[in-house]
């Protein structure tokens, strides 16, 4: 297309070439989307941040069918809460994008809820079905299912999370 198309922009005494506009849009949309993909591969933190946050969670549910008295649960789960808080704390730190929060939608708290009831719901029910076994036996099942299925809706979830950042650029209002 070898015509030079130049339009005064609407409210602007500033011609516009539309071609040279196109290409100053696309120049923008390629980082942005680097963006999102940084975004993307960061936001469950990797494989590392996935297992270690299971191991622990393993640990601490194995550790409950230890017939521990009232104080050791107690600070079994202030150790396990602080461990992964500092998890968190590591994982902010390093991770090279951080999202403003007018881009957290109703998607992250959905997400969070719903790791939160299915996680929470495998935890109660294979605790009540392995009541009958010995404890630690009943323990090992329970946290074993439990971190089963934390890793198989991390990985799921977040990439349905983080998907609708896509959605919401300069890329889709281009498209308007």
């Amino acid at each position: 297309m070898d015509v030079d198309v130049e339009r005064e922009a609407v409210g602007v005494g500033t011609p516009v070439n539309a071609e040279q506009a196109w290409q100053d849009l696309q120049r923008i949309r390629v980082p942005q989307e680097r963006v999102y993909d940084e975004v993307e591969r960061s936001a469950s933190g990797g494989p590392r941040a996935t297992y270690g946050t299971a191991a622990l969670m393993w640990l601490f549910l194995a550790a409950q069918g230890l017939d521990l008295p009232p104080w050791g649960v107690a600070l079994a789960a202030v150790a396990y809460l602080s461990l992964l808080a500092w998890m968190v704390v590591t994982h902010t730190n390093r991770s090279r994008v951080r999202l403003h929060h007018s881009r957290y939608d109703w998607r992250s708290l959905a997400t969070f809820a719903g790791g939160a009831v299915l996680v929470g719901g495998t935890t109660v029910l294979t605790g009540w079905l392995a009541e009958p076994l010995e404890p630690l036996a009943g323990s090992m099942i329970q946290a074993t299912a439990a971190v089963a299925v934390f890793v198989l809706f991390v990985g799921p979830a977040t990439r349905w999370s983080t998907g609708a950042l896509r959605g919401r650029g300069a890329g889709a209002e281009a498209g308007r």
